[in-house]
């Protein structure tokens, strides 16, 4: 279906798109050849990432910005709390629309995200490091916003920001119609926002929403009928690891199918990050990843069809890469760690050794020798380049009447020794 006017949702996101062409030009939709050899289909990237702040989050600020203005020209403060993407686009946004912005992030923001922040901002921004969780944070943000009679920002949970986030779809669906769309999904605005514009343009199109595993609220809340706070989240996929689901995206999204509310694993997302990094030069954040990732789970669905994955971000601090490809060895097993009882007797060490294939290579060893023990325990990693490998390796240990015990999956003990 084309693009058509209506009176609905759809007429509002595209009047919304307009309003975004003041800031930047429509972020490409490209096709992936890689891709689509891989899965046997028609796989286009959208390049949020490619957007002014390296995300799609600008969109949403913009458009709700605007509105709050029209609706009261007298606002003159705005205010968010936000450690990463909302934060920059609503400094970006403070910043082209000449008002002022007053951010809160939490202390434990990275000094990279501050700077970023305070880049795309100017003179135009206050930040203010409130908090040691995001909680804390956002509550001292709203209290602020509310002494200083301020208007405040949400990330997700605003309808206007929702109409802003679905001129992704509005630039797509001009671009390219596809069969299929894949979204992540954090506290929903993105996805509540496509999922409203393609219920009016392209009906027919069959929608996955993905998370990462550690942060499910949106599968919690579907389950539940109604928003839900998980009780704990992993934050490596900081740009969609939301612990709730926002209650305006969740009464658009909440009759989904369960099917087609997919989860990726955090180590596996970063074997795609480095995937798409070392093979196609895109550099994307964790949750810029997850639609991508997100295809092998999906790959009988969409053979012989035109997908569109939303890559959302690519503001991905480099200092965080031997951590990915760290977590991208384990996925792949390609990297073990595993404590092993040795003898405390003269040889010992050199016979372990031996039992090192050519491709075997150690990257952590600490032995504590104790007197008085017979037996010592050795802290082990082994990097290789082919998982058979370490098939090898644990016969030739278990011949030889080695204990050893594997950590590599092991989330509490790895953290804390690793």
């Amino acid at each position: 279906m084309t693009d058509t006017d209506t009176d609905g949702f759809a007429k509002h996101a595209r009047e919304a798109e307009t309003l975004v062409r003041r800031l930047f030009d429509p972020t490409p939709c490209m096709r992936n050849d890689h891709l689509s050899k891989i899965y046997d289909c028609d796989v286009w990237l959208k390049r949020e990432d490619l957007t002014p702040v390296r995300s799609y989050k600008l969109r949403g600020a913009w458009n709700a910005m605007i509105k709050a203005r029209e609706k009261d020209p007298a606002i003159s403060l705005f205010v968010c709390a936000s450690a990463g993407n909302h934060a920059q686009g609503v400094a970006f946004a403070c910043r082209q629309f000449g008002v002022r912005g007053v951010i809160f992030m939490p202390v434990t923001t990275p000094q990279q995200k501050i700077d970023k922040t305070k880049t795309f901002g100017g003179e135009m921004i206050e930040i203010r490091l409130i908090g040691d969780y995001f909680d804390n944070t956002l509550e001292a943000a709203r209290a602020y916003c509310t002494e200083e009679g301020g208007h405040f920002l949400a990330p997700f949970d605003d309808l206007d920001v929702i109409e802003g986030q679905a001129t992704v779809a509005v630039e797509f669906m001009r671009q390219m119609v596809p069969d299929v769309v894949v979204l992540p999904v954090g506290g929903g605005g993105l996805s509540a926002g496509i999922v409203s514009y393609l219920k009016e343009t392209a009906p027919k199109a069959e929608i996955y929403f993905v998370e990462p595993m550690g942060g499910r609220s949106l599968k919690a809340a579907v389950e539940a009928g109604e928003p839900v706070t998980l009780s704990d989240v992993d934050s490596f996929v900081d740009g969609a690891a939301v612990a709730r689901i926002g209650e305006i995206p969740f009464g658009i999204l909440k009759d989904i199918a369960p099917d087609h509310i997919l989860a990726c694993p955090e180590d596996r997302i970063c074997s795609t990050m480095i995937d798409m990094l070392n093979v196609e030069g895109i550099v994307l954040e964790p949750a810029g990843a997850l639609s991508v990732d997100a295809l092998q789970d999906i790959r009988d669905k969409i053979r012989g069809k035109h997908v569109v994955c939303v890559t959302s971000g690519g503001n991905f601090d480099f200092e965080r890469l031997p951590e990915v490809k760290e977590r991208a060895q384990r996925f792949r097993n390609l990297k073990k760690y595993f404590i092993l009882r040795m003898p405390q007797r003269p040889g010992a060490l050199r016979e372990f050794l031996d039992m090192l294939g050519p491709a075997d290579d150690i990257a952590r060893f600490e032995y504590l020798k104790k007197s008085a023990r017979n037996f010592g325990s050795v802290l082990i990693g082994i990097e290789t380049d082919d998982p058979g490998n370490f098939a090898h390796l644990f016969e030739k240990m278990d011949a030889a009447g080695l204990v050893y015990r594997d950590i590599t999956t092991d989330q509490a003990l790895a953290e804390f020794v690793l």
